[in-house]
């Protein structure tokens, strides 16, 4: 009879793949967890999953499945580690540790609660979390009794009731250990006090602690007692799978008393709850401990009468059992959350990879940027360099230029056999060749060495055509004739134009004015003569002078050029004519504001 019981019951458990591992409660938490996992892996919230992870495992842990908890408790480590969330990755530390310390893995809850001490979030959690750690790791009862006693004070002055009543659980295991039984019962109950409101899984397990307690040492009644004290309790009586449960562990107290006849009797009446509640398993249970005693008592009869009674409302429970729907939900939901769970990580993956690519992206965009920027600097620098040596060339140029009219004036001198006037002219001319030498490297020099040069030039020409024109240099009084720079010789190619194409072919003596004036932010120089002008001059060159290019002047104006270029000063000179013929005007105008050399 027991062989066909066992192998229906068997059938039917198989056909209906369930585990009894939860009420419709737990079933409802697990599709809401599910629920917010798929929301936040739709929206890559990381944190949003590590949270859920944490829900989930907080519900295992408070049915007592401390290997599932401890499960997605690392899952929300991990998560917590890569956000840096210090704060919560402290609480899940703590947490995982007494999920450990639970399935008695005591080393690795050591660990973490170490872990936990360590990340600090306040200085009462990590006096808690180091307690913890000694509790579990000190080699004497005393230095465990100090550390849960702290650990009993912190939480009295924060009224954590949960951690309360844990600290006074552990505390009667120091107790048990020292056989101090009213310090167990007091610490038991205190703890029992404390939980049952807000944990009723808690308050089962010590009430269990202390109902093992007592059958440990022969209490009988006082186990009794303490079992039929929780199942008034109403986190008992409204749940008709835990009352079912603590009928039979209260049965059993009463078989190991002796009392058979009373054993009976609640098993009978758990029997009766799971019939009609529709707990197979529970009913299950109570089933074989009634053949149990029914045969140890040798009341056959009664055991086949038992049988007979199961085996014919077995179909009729297994269609009312909700746990059988509810556990095929939970396996369907767990494997939803386990696909969840894939894939995020498939788009962690992705998420991965495309930052890799976006990161690699970026990286060589800023190469190429680094590199374009280099060489846009380089060639700036070779154009910067190229034209400083256009300039330097220019201004090798305009001196042989200077110095062959300069030596056609000495020529003169010689061939109208005027000597003093030849040496004279020639000391006049080495001065002034000095001083353009010793400047001929700067692009700019004092303004007053500038004056002087052209002062001598002028001095020079005058002495090679003294019938021919005279000349008056203006400064305005404004300006500083040491800190101002200029460009060096850059205003003697239009006086040796004024002179040279000019006033030489005048008749009558004429007049050169050079004059230098400041303005509000520039310069201005002007050189003006009487001379026969631009025109004029064109027309009075011979075939062999227009067939020569005029290199002076436009190797001046090429400078100018390059001047702006390289030093943004703004250069400009305008060339024209006087009204009616009567001479050349040439302004130029130097930016003060920009001349920084």
């Amino acid at each position: 009879m027991k062989s066909l019981f066992n192998i229906l019951f068997i059938v039917l458990l198989a056909a209906g793949n369930f585990s009894f591992a939860q009420d419709s409660t737990q079933v409802d938490k697990v599709l809401k967890s599910a629920s917010r996992l798929k929301k936040a892996v739709d929206n890559n919230d990381n944190k949003g999953v590590a949270d859920t992870y944490v829900g989930i495992a907080n519900d295992y842990y408070n049915q007592g499945n401390y290997a599932k908890s401890e499960e997605f408790l690392v899952k929300a480590k991990n998560i917590y580690q890569r956000l840096n969330d210090k704060k919560n990755l402290e609480m899940v530390t703590r947490k995982l540790a007494q999920s450990q310390e639970k399935q008695n893995k005591i080393t690795p809850a050591i660990i973490n609660y170490n872990m936990a001490a360590d990340m600090n979030h306040s200085e009462k959690s990590r006096a808690v979390n180091i307690n913890d750690a000694t509790r579990l790791s000190s080699p004497t009862q005393e230095q465990k009794a100090e550390a849960i006693q702290s650990n009993i004070d912190i939480s009295l002055k924060d009224n954590k009731k949960a951690d309360l009543a844990a600290s006074y659980s552990q505390m009667a295991d120091i107790n048990i250990q020292e056989k101090n039984t009213p310090k167990v019962e007091e610490n038991l109950n205190n703890a029992y006090k404390i939980s049952k409101e807000e944990a009723p899984q808690q308050a089962l397990e010590i009430n269990q602690k202390l109902t093992n307690f007592y059958v440990t040492n022969k209490n009988f009644d006082k186990a009794i007692e303490a079992k039929k004290k929780v199942l008034k309790e109403d986190f008992v009586k409204d749940n008709s799978q835990e009352k079912v449960n603590q009928i039979q562990e209260l049965a059993d107290i009463y078989i190991k008393k002796d009392d058979a006849g009373e054993a009976i009797v609640l098993l009978k009446n758990a029997y009766d709850i799971a019939l009609e509640k529709g707990h197979t398993l529970e009913a299950q249970k109570s089933v074989k401990r009634l053949d149990s005693l029914y045969n140890v008592s040798g009341n056959t009869d009664a055991s086949m009468k038992l049988y007979r009674d199961f085996l014919g409302k077995l179909p009729d429970i297994v269609s009312k059992d909700r746990s059988l729907i509810d556990n095929k939900i939970l396996e369907d939901t767990e494997q939803r959350i386990s696909q969840l769970e894939k894939e995020k990580g498939l788009k962690d993956e992705l998420i991965r990879k495309k930052n890799v690519f976006n990161y690699s992206l970026i990286g060589v965009l800023i190469l190429l940027t680094g590199l374009i920027i280099f060489i846009f600097r380089t060639l700036k620098k070779v154009q910067i360099k190229n034209k400083k040596i256009a300039l330097q060339s220019l201004r090798r140029e305009m001196n042989p230029h200077f110095i062959f009219n300069s030596l056609n004036s000495v020529n003169h001198f010689i061939a109208t056999n005027n000597e003093l006037e030849a040496n004279q002219y020639l000391t006049k001319f080495s001065k002034l060749m000095r001083g353009v030498m010793e400047n001929s490297t700067q692009d700019f020099i004092p303004f007053q060495q500038e004056l002087d040069l052209l002062e001598n030039y002028l001095a020079l020409e005058k002495t090679r055509f003294a019938d021919k024109f005279d000349y008056e240099i203006v400064v305005d009084e404004h300006l500083n004739m040491q800190s101002l720079l200029v460009p060096g010789m850059l205003v003697q190619p239009f006086l040796e134009n004024a002179i040279w194409h000019g006033l030489r072919y005048r008749t009558e003596k004429g007049f050169l004015k050079l004059s230098f004036e400041k303005g509000t932010s520039d310069l201005k120089i002007t050189v003006e003569d009487n001379g026969i002008g631009i025109e004029e001059s064109k027309k009075q060159k011979t075939q062999h002078q227009k067939a020569r290019e005029g290199r002076g002047m436009k190797n001046t104006l090429e400078r100018i050029q390059l001047l702006n270029d390289l030093y943004k000063n703004n250069i400009t000179c305008v060339i024209k004519d006087k009204d009616h013929n009567s001479g050349v005007l040439v302004t130029i105008t130097i930016n003060l504001t920009s001349n920084k050399h």
